[in-house]
């Protein structure tokens, strides 16, 4: 427990340094058209994810070599991408060499596989990127990612699928993070660094988790950012949009921008639809995969129905500017 205590007053002082180091480098988030802020406010905060997952090598050894070294390439290279721009090309490369070292601790890189570990490669990347444009408002990547380290941590007390201690040191950033950012006027923002780094640290205990079980639909631990996610593109294909630019869409935005609904009281509804959908996976005695088909499908209807009621609040703010 001590351990704990002391990761978490680094993690704070870390955080304050940053700020400091953020303020006088400038390093700041300007709203513009398509945002769903509306004042200056520090990037870069979610670097205490990484920070933690150091900590956590410090204090309990460094179990998982190829993983925190995919994850310091990861989030390096999104940390200059909050900073000056980087070319998406250069992105995708070191995203996807990231992860080819995640699946190396993961033990799943074999030749006579390499056509799954593609597709792998694929998917899990395309989910980080996901995880980052879900990244919108305050509190909503520091709360959806609490709802999906508390219920590993459950399965963990069953499964044993990974070091507990790796979850409660990541689940202490993450909480760090949201008392800046979690509020009506946040602090910060966690930037790519941020929302990159805790998909990347999601997706190896995720990974983890999988793989032990050999059960696939514990992906729906992220269930409600895939749904909303998935069904946003497929709505912008249908209006014959550049998917590469940027876009309030998002069933989260409509609610937080046309409709008003302060951030933080969304950024909750995400938390808490999500740690139902994720313990009733666990808890309800159903087949797994008939609970993970019925409850997407009941998340689809919801947004579908949400977005045939209010989207044309969304189409009226762009015409009125």
């Amino acid at each position: 427990m001590i351990n704990f205590v002391i990761i978490l007053l680094l993690l704070i002082v870390s955080e304050l340094i940053y700020f400091r180091i953020a303020d006088k480098f400038n390093i700041i988030d300007k709203p513009n058209m398509r945002s769903s802020h509306t004042h200056i406010t520090l990037r870069g905060g979610g670097i205490i994810f990484l920070i933690g997952a150091c900590l956590y090598a410090a204090f309990y050894g460094i179990s998982y070599p190829w993983f925190m070294l995919g994850l310091t390439i990861i989030t390096v290279i999104s940390f200059i991408d909050d900073i000056h721009s980087v070319p998406n090309k250069y992105r995708l490369v070191a995203q996807f060499i990231s992860m080819f070292l995640m699946f190396m601790n993961l033990g799943i890189v074999n030749i006579e596989s390499w056509w799954i570990i593609i597709i792998a490669l694929i998917v899990c990347v395309g989910i980080i990127n996901a995880y980052n444009f879900m990244d919108g408002i305050n509190g909503i990547t520091g709360g959806y990612s609490l709802a999906v380290l508390i219920p590993l941590m459950f399965v963990n007390q069953k499964e044993n699928f990974i070091d507990n201690n790796f979850l409660i040191v990541s689940t202490l950033s993450v909480l760090v993070f949201c008392f800046f950012n979690f509020r009506k006027k946040a602090k910060c923002f966690a930037g790519d660094v941020g929302a990159v780094c805790i998909a990347f640290i999601i997706l190896f205990a995720l990974g983890k988790l999988i793989l032990q079980t050999n059960d696939i639909t514990y992906l729906m631990f992220l269930g409600l950012y895939g749904v909303d996610t998935v069904l946003t593109i497929v709505h912008r294909i249908m209006l014959h949009e550049n998917l590469g630019e940027a876009h309030r869409k998002h069933a989260y935005q409509l609610m937080a921008n046309e409709l008003k609904i302060p951030h933080v009281a969304v950024s909750s509804i995400y938390m808490i639809f999500q740690l139902l959908v994720s313990f009733g996976l666990i808890l309800l005695p159903i087949n797994h995969w008939i609970y993970a088909i019925s409850a997407a499908c009941i998340l689809g209807i919801i947004y579908i129905v949400f977005m045939k009621k209010y989207y044309h609040l969304h189409e009226e703010y762009f015409k009125s500017k």
